[in-house]
């Protein structure tokens, strides 16, 4: 016997969910923190950018490291916006989009530790993706 889906809770019910409890940390976060990284790819205010990227990626990207910078502020500021209207589509943009941070960090020397609390962040995108899954509106 197969069970009807689960409906969507009410705003008000889903509050004291601690399954949409998390899945609005997830969003928020995911939604925040890429916007403001990508920023800072522009102005290199928390750490200069140009460093993380991998001598062989700056080899094959057109231009300098700086303004590769450029390209990948403004791809993390989609992404975060993204995530914010449709999570179930961003959390997945945002776990790929880490993955290729992944590679890119287990190219360079010494940043192995930074990749690994990057796989962290992935797996975290990854259960924003399905706990959207089980709490998207219509609106998703």
């Amino acid at each position: 016997m197969t069970s009807a889906p689960a409906a969507t809770p009410r705003p008000r019910e889903s509050l004291a969910d601690p399954g949409y409890q998390a899945f609005a940390i997830l969003r928020i976060g995911f939604t925040v923190a890429p916007i403001l990284f990508g920023l800072d790819k522009f102005t290199n205010w928390l750490v200069d950018w140009p460093g993380y990227l991998a001598p062989w990626i700056d080899d094959i990207v057109p231009g300098n490291a700086q303004q590769a910078m450029y390209a990948v502020g403004v791809i993390e500021i989609v992404a975060g916006l993204v995530v914010a209207v449709a999570p179930r589509f961003g959390g997945w943009l945002v776990a790929g989009w880490l993955a290729g941070i992944i590679v890119n960090l287990l190219t360079i020397p010494d940043y192995y530790d930074i990749a690994l609390r990057d796989f962290g962040l992935l797996l975290g995108a990854v259960a924003l993706a399905r706990l959207a899954e089980r709490y998207h509106r219509a609106s998703d």
